[in-house]
């Protein structure tokens, strides 16, 4: 028997749903947020240079029409009892989701979690790319733009963007935006896999709510998003090169477990095509006739 090529294994290995491991995903997952935030933060913040940037991209808006960051940035702040609940979304959520659909992923859908999860890690690392060659300034660092940095003014909690937290983040790392490429990738998820339908309805929201929100604190450019969405497209493309096949087209279970739905019969003798079906008098055995007296 001669040996199977190693890159023939290797294939077949990445296009094989497997069962994932508890242990190895924790740790992938936290190395993985642990390289990606020392990078953005090592990454020279070129102020200069990003602010720049910033005004040549507002001015790009103004030409598509789409400059709204200014007033809604002005309008949300105004109202209180709204704004501040955005500054710790945009602080928090896009890590309690983001984790919490990858332990849901983990749990229910493990022959696509795999997959799934590369999504992300590649979005993620590819992010980093823009962070080193394209520093920008988000709307509140504009200087003279009278863009509102809304968590200072409010003095709320948890953001890396401003405060104290501000000398350990790097705040030209605004393109692309991963609030809205996690989001993005949560809602893909949510709404191709889960099944009740206010679960699919919240999955739909959540990126946009996430838009709003990144433009209303003055943390984004909406041209940011797009680029959150242009990074995310580019991960599936290289999932897909990987794996042999979309994330999203992987079985819900692993081969392996337990809950997987078993193969179906095999009915190649049952379709007729081997010229012996059980339900024709061919594929019957077949009785000698028996004479009937009809004598008493």
């Amino acid at each position: 028997m001669q040996p199977i090529p190693t890159m023939t294994r290797l294939r077949v290995y990445l296009h094989t749903p497997r069962r994932p491991r508890f242990v190895v995903e924790l740790a992938l997952v936290a190395l993985s947020y642990w390289v990606y935030s020392l990078i953005r933060n090592a990454v020279p913040e070129r102020e200069r240079v990003a602010v720049h940037r910033a005004w040549q991209l507002l001015d790009l808006e103004k030409a598509l029409h789409i400059d709204i960051e200014h007033s809604v940035n002005h309008a949300v702040n105004g109202v209180t009892w709204l704004i501040v609940p955005m500054n710790y979304y945009y602080a928090t959520l896009h890590f309690v989701v983001t984790i919490g659909v990858l332990v849901w992923l983990f749990h229910k859908h493990p022959g696509r979690y795999r997959a799934v999860r590369t999504v992300l890690f590649l979005t993620t690392g590819m992010a980093l790319f823009g962070y080193f060659f394209y520093a920008l300034a988000p709307p509140r660092l504009l200087p003279g733009a009278d863009y509102i940095d809304t968590v200072l003014v409010h003095h709320t909690w948890g953001s890396m963007a401003s405060g104290d937290m501000k000398n350990v983040s790097n705040q030209y790392a605004a393109m692309p935006s991963m609030h809205i490429g996690w989001s993005t990738w949560c809602a893909l998820a949510i709404v191709l896999f889960a099944r009740p339908l206010w679960a699919k309805v919240l999955g739909v929201l959540y990126p946009i709510a996430t838009l709003f929100v990144i433009v209303a604190t003055g943390n984004h450019f909406v041209l940011d998003a797009v680029g959150g969405w242009i990074t995310l497209a580019a991960a599936f493309g290289v999932q897909c090169l990987v794996n042999g096949r979309s994330a999203y087209r992987f079985p819900q279970y692993p081969p392996d477990d337990p809950r997987a739905a078993p193969p179906p019969p095999d009915t190649k003798a049952d379709d007729g095509h081997d010229g012996h079906a059980p339900d024709t008098p061919r594929g019957k055995p077949q009785r000698e006739p028996v004479e009937v007296s009809s004598s008493p």
